[in-house]
């Protein structure tokens, strides 16, 4: 099948599997996961009717920006070095990997440079896997707490990357845990934290995601094929 015709299918599912969870279609957004990806399977998934794309390198977000049109919402899924931030300002819809408090600093920093604030999610390692970033779910209150004081950054929820595994079932217990440490957060009524948003959900498990209350999927296998790790920037 086409990468348009991958897309049209992802949406049907992720459509039924909401109905499914009794949740309106409003409530999550399908993100097209296009790293590594070339433009013309961008510009498909766009003439299919999505604006919401994911990248996890800087340079390549940047590079493909004026390559695609305005509309396009840019979502920075992937690990974020506090070096590149400074190339990111202004570019993202969202930024959903802020997995520390220095992180957060630099991307402050930057916004208040430009004169803008940049909407972030804090990336929680729920599974508290070795091989990957974030906070943990025992430090994200702290971190939150710090994070929300910083000028240029506004708090709009959690993300997190659940462990690859053959039974999504298995990934429901963190789904289930980041959603309640987002509702555990909302209850503090900290200034400028907003928990409306939770990232979480990809190819091989968002039907869970979504049944446990995801409002953004990042899916990109399903639509755009496998990846190929030698155009990585």
């Amino acid at each position: 099948m086409s990468c348009k015709e991958n897309y049209l299918e992802v949406l049907d599912k992720v459509k039924k599997d909401l109905e499914k969870a009794g949740r309106d279609i409003s409530e999550c957004t399908l993100v097209a996961v296009s790293k590594t990806k070339p433009l013309e399977l961008l510009k498909e998934a766009y003439d299919a009717g999505c604006r919401d794309f994911g990248e996890n390198y800087v340079q390549e977000l940047v590079d493909k920006i004026p390559n695609m049109p305005e509309d396009v919402r840019w979502h920075m899924i992937g690990h974020l070095q506090t070096n590149k931030v400074k190339y990111l300002i202004g570019k993202t819809y969202l930024i959903h990997s802020v997995d520390t408090v220095k992180l957060a600093k630099e991307i402050g920093k930057q916004s208040e440079k430009a004169g803008i604030v940049t909407d972030i999610l804090l990336e929680v390692n729920v599974a508290e896997e070795e091989s990957k970033f974030g906070f943990t779910a025992d430090n994200i209150m702290d971190g939150v707490r710090e994070i929300a004081k910083i000028p240029g950054v506004c708090i709009k929820g959690l993300m997190t990357s659940a462990p690859i595994c053959e039974d999504s079932e298995e990934n429901r217990v963190y789904f289930r845990k980041l959603k309640q440490l987002s509702i555990d957060i909302k209850k503090q009524n900290i200034d400028n934290v907003y928990m409306g948003f939770l990232s979480m959900g990809m190819s091989g498990d968002y039907e869970v995601a979504l049944s446990e209350g995801s409002t953004y999927v990042r899916v990109g296998t399903a639509i755009f094929g496998e990846r190929d790790y030698s155009k990585k920037n």
